[in-house]
């Protein structure tokens, strides 16, 4: 089965974001930022790209969509970051309405063949755990008798962290929070032209059935300023502490993300 990820980095869209902004170019000027640009790429360094790079199973594709007007110097750092992934796809979209843009770039890398394809979104500060390529396509397997019966299946790891980095290296808090990024997948049939994007996480098992597995850490969501669903007013905060040193083996050894990498990039200038 094909496996895809799809990460919209500071893609300037119509729609698909929780605040709204004045007009276009300001959601441009927001997004390409120089301070919240820093941030994103030392994130997406530091926590994205470490358990992806470690996949025991390296059979996925990662689709990054990016803006068509990403300044260069950004642009060729992204693409300087994934040169040693060859799962890492870089599509370039001018702004359009969100979901149709999505939808189009996941189907122009989708193999249309007769098996299911499973389908992520993650975030540019989202993670999941070095497992999950390969225990996706187990659960996949484990429920391919139901997927019969249903144009369009989830599959929910909601086990995990909410995470932040930062100078001092990463603080936490454990979640278990159903339908959260960047572990839930979909799992579509052969001909379905849907994708992930064309359904709010959030919303998804209002329109499939949906397989909720527990008991692993798989996914971690990212938690900073930035992010877009914190932008708007009476958000409940989140209490994150410092991970010990056993938390931090903990995070290396299922993430592969290294605490002192983390320090080392965010103490940068």
């Amino acid at each position: 089965m094909q496996v895809i990820g799809l990460c919209r980095f500071s893609y300037p869209g119509i729609g698909g974001f929780q605040v709204e902004h004045e007009n276009l170019q300001a959601r441009i000027d927001y997004l390409y930022a120089p301070k919240r640009l820093e941030d994103r790429f030392r994130t997406f360094e530091t926590i994205t790209l470490p358990p992806l790079r470690a996949q025991t199973d390296p059979d996925f594709t990662l689709l990054i969509v990016i803006g068509e007007s990403l300044p260069k110097p950004w642009h060729d750092r992204l693409a300087d970051l994934v040169a040693d992934m060859p799962q890492v796809v870089i599509q370039s979209h001018a702004p359009g309405r969100h979901r149709p843009v999505m939808q189009a770039a996941i189907n122009s890398i989708r193999q249309f063949d007769k098996q299911p394809c499973l389908q992520f979104r993650m975030d540019d500060d989202d993670a999941v755990a070095c497992s999950y390529v390969e225990r996706l396509r187990e659960a996949a397997q484990d429920v391919r008798k139901l997927s019969r019966k249903h144009r369009y299946l989830a599959i929910d790891f909601n086990q995990g962290f909410i995470a932040s980095p930062g100078p001092a290296g990463l603080r936490a808090t454990p979640t278990t929070t159903p339908y959260t990024t960047a572990a839930l997948a979909v799992m579509l049939k052969p001909s379905e032209k849907r994708t992930i994007m064309n359904f709010a996480h959030a919303k998804v098992a209002q329109n499939m059935p949906t397989v909720t597995f527990s008991g692993q850490d798989m996914l971690i969501r990212g938690h900073n300023d930035f992010n877009d669903s914190r932008q708007k007013p009476g958000v409940r905060p989140v209490d994150l502490l410092p991970l010990s040193p056993a938390d931090e083996d903990h995070f290396r050894a299922i993430y592969n993300i290294d605490a002192d990498h983390i320090r080392r990039v965010f103490s940068a200038p």
